[in-house]
């Protein structure tokens, strides 16, 4: 009886929504579809015949990228992606390289691309460091939170912690004021201090030759593993909590009042559910975690330095190349997945275990978690079941069957709607993969490695093209950045 009781429950994720706005069309799509009917038709009343044929320069390739799909997107997706990598690489914002003999302005960091803007504040009162971003208008701070490995628990204890990370996530949807949470789990070489803090607390040094012998296997053993860290990073909406950033006295001091606020809401809500948040990290702390993340093959060395590399004025690469596929930093090549569809069956929770515990892969995992207030959530509801009742009566008009995808995504809604009624939350998730490898051909083999853990854990991935600079910074980086 104990074991029905506390079975674990299978839950499944809603499909990404690929209805159009008309006869399953997106609206670039019927932008472009009607450019080559007007300029079909226009051309046909204009004269015809050889003033048609002139005008096949546009109607033609615009029916052709409204149709023939690429990639599995219509290739008119692909135009503003194509159009803003070719305006960057006439630009040369493709490479970037530090300037040694010119320093950078006195509290940002040292990142490339659109990140460069990113400033830092430090806390008196909690001493954490806080980013923050002035164009969209966020300050963020983030914890390391460390927990016993979930697959090796009993079911009964599975779902207990199941549900209180719920309640975590409710009461982030509940503030209003949240603009993003960021789970970032990623794995990183193993200094050995662990094992040698251990070895000094527990073992028998008594200098006989098997405690050398231990002692030599320790100093050798520990660098060549790794390690998996996992933090939370929050984001205040700045512009949501304009009135008690104002009442806290303004500017990114009131900011950082209403922000120490959430972080203690945070906090308490992370131990509720047993996990054990960490200090929130330092101004030096983060640096050492940008730096590994461009630079793999110093981590080890830096946590083993002392405070040597932990400034974040400096922490930025040195060189960072883009390619439409791939990144390189100091010491690494880059790519990024996107998690672009979810298990659509039944699974357990667990089921990206695969991905998490692939061994001899350095990669980082990030969960971007978007909450939308209630309101706006029952509009954009409202609004998908409008726009879906509306296409499939065009759909019956012209006499197309109605497929059993349109039905999947309108019973997805259905549920969306129902939960919301019942009190919860509404969060937008964004997964994505970073893997590093010291050669491109390593890399190769790494990122088919993570897409054959993916079909395991029932998840889709596609490689992110034409962004990777910006994909880099959201999946790598704890800084609550999107793409």
């Amino acid at each position: 009886m104990a074991s029905e009781t506390f079975d674990l429950s299978p839950v499944k994720f809603s499909r990404l929504a690929r209805r159009g706005v008309l006869l399953a069309l997106s609206v670039a799509q019927l932008v472009s579809l009607g450019t080559a009917i007007l300029t079909f038709v226009g051309a046909l009343y204009a004269g015809g015949g050889m003033l048609l044929a002139w005008a096949g320069v546009i109607w033609a390739p615009a029916v052709a990228v409204t149709l023939v799909p690429i990639g599995g997107r219509p290739a008119v997706d692909w135009v503003p992606l194509a159009a803003h990598w070719i305006v960057r690489v006439y630009a040369g914002q493709l490479a970037f390289r530090t300037r040694v003999t010119k320093p950078r302005p006195a509290g940002t960091l040292a990142l490339p691309g659109d990140a460069a803007a990113l400033r830092q504040f430090e806390d008196v009162e909690t001493g954490a460091v806080m980013i923050h971003d002035p164009h969209a208008q966020t300050l963020t701070a983030l914890v390391g939170v460390e927990h016993p490995s979930f697959i090796l628990l009993d079911p009964a204890e599975q779902e207990r912690r199941v549900t209180s990370w719920a309640r975590v996530l409710s009461t982030v949807c509940r503030s209003g004021r949240i603009a993003r949470l960021q789970v970032l789990e990623r794995t990183l070489p193993d200094s050995g201090t662990g094992l040698q803090q251990w070895w000094q607390e527990h073992g028998v040094q008594d200098g006989s030759w098997v405690a050398q012998t231990y002692a030599e296997l320790i100093d050798r053993a520990g660098p060549t593993g790794e390690r998996h860290v996992s933090t939370v990073s929050l984001s205040l909406d700045m512009k949501a909590a304009a009135r008690p950033i104002r009442s806290a006295g303004g500017g990114i001091r009131g900011a950082a009042h209403v922000l120490r606020q959430e972080m203690a809401t945070l906090t308490t809500a992370l131990r509720t559910a047993e996990l054990k948040p960490g200090d929130w990290y330092t101004a030096g702390q983060l640096a050492v975690m940008l730096r590994s993340a461009y630079d793999p093959q110093i981590a080890a060395t830096l946590e083993r330095s002392g405070d040597i590399g932990r400034d974040l004025a400096t922490a930025g690469p040195v060189a960072v190349t883009e390619t439409w596929s791939n990144l390189r930093s100091d010491s690494a090549w880059h790519a990024v997945l996107w998690i672009s569809e979810w298990p659509r069956s039944l699974v357990y929770p667990g089921f990206l275990s695969p991905i998490l515990l692939s061994s001899g892969i350095r990669r980082a995992f990030t969960l971007l978690c978007d909450p939308v207030r209630s309101d706006q959530a029952a509009r954009d509801i409202r609004k998908k079941r409008t726009e879906y009742v509306s296409d499939a009566a065009q759909r019956q008009k012209i006499g197309q069957i109605e497929d059993a995808q349109a039905s999947a995504e309108y019973a997805d809604i259905l549920q969306q709607e129902s939960e919301l009624t019942s009190g919860h939350g509404v969060l937008r998730y964004t997964g994505l993969v970073a893997i590093s490898a010291d050669t491109p051909d390593a890399l190769e083999a790494a990122v088919s490695e993570i897409e054959q853990a993916a079909i395991q854990a029932s998840c889709e991935t596609r490689r992110l093209v034409g962004q990777q600079a910006q994909s880099f910074v959201a999946a790598a980086l704890p800084l609550c950045r999107g793409i």
